[in-house]
């Protein structure tokens, strides 16, 4: 059986896209890093390198599959396999790295939702000189309270709703930030659903696999039927024609 030429072997080809691919991926985690994680880019970057990780992935588990289908045929010699399944391996190491590196990501990213959500100090700081300052302003001064005790009183009610609306622009901003993670949360979920669609296909992939392997061995069982079966007419011939 003729071997395939390596240098024109479509699976080399493969192997260096998915290369490039985990050198952009990497870029994007790089990029990523130098975002706020409460920021709408940073939850594009993410999901960004949820997709392109799940590319790799397929990328990685289509080698695998060929370089299987290609070493049962026989189309590779057996250093040529060995070769290839060493870069495989590398691919799949690859792969764990940049998962174990994107989980830790969402960990920090938990621990940042976690701080986001503690009970806010806007309660604490009260609703001084809101409600019913107004009838405090307006009312008839205490007697021995001269004019500038009331207008420092009237300046320290203000400060202190200056504070309230203060404390009020945090915990909106806050809010804010909640409603970006919520939102980064469900592309997530999104992507889950992708995954699971993901391994299905692959799953399907992989029977149709198998089943052209099985087909393929069937072909090769009827063929040594087939010579067996001429050798012995052969033999019987030479028998009659001897007698």
């Amino acid at each position: 059986m003729a071997l395939v030429y390596v240098d024109k072997d479509p699976w080399l080809g493969e192997h260096d896209a998915c290369e490039r691919n985990y050198r952009e991926i990497m870029e994007l985690f790089t990029t990523r890093s130098r975002e706020r994680r409460t920021s709408n880019e940073y939850a594009r970057l993410s999901s960004k390198i949820r997709l392109r990780m799940k590319q790799y992935s397929s990328e990685v588990y289509q080698l695998k599959e060929k370089l299987s289908v290609s070493s049962s045929l026989g189309s590779i010699t057996f250093e040529e396999a060995e070769r290839r399944t060493r870069l495989v391996e590398q691919l799949q190491s690859r792969e764990i790295q940049m998962q174990q590196a994107f989980q830790n990501k969402d960990e920090a990213a938990a621990r940042d939702r976690s701080a986001l959500i503690k009970p806010s100090v806007f309660a604490e700081a009260g609703t001084t000189g809101w409600g019913t300052d107004e009838e405090e302003i307006l009312s008839v001064p205490a007697p021995g309270v001269t004019v500038t005790d009331m207008r420092q009183q009237q300046q320290e009610i203000l400060r202190d709703q200056e504070a309230g609306l203060e404390e009020l622009s945090k915990v909106i901003s806050r809010q804010k930030a909640i409603a970006t993670t919520i939102n980064s949360e469900v592309d997530f979920q999104n992507d889950l659903i992708d995954d699971i669609a993901q391994h299905a296909d692959n799953t399907d992939a992989q029977l149709n696999s198998r089943t052209a392997q099985i087909r393929t061995i069937s072909q090769k069982d009827r063929t040594c039927v087939y010579w067996v079966i001429i050798i012995l007419l052969f033999i019987a011939i030479i028998v009659v024609a001897v007698v």
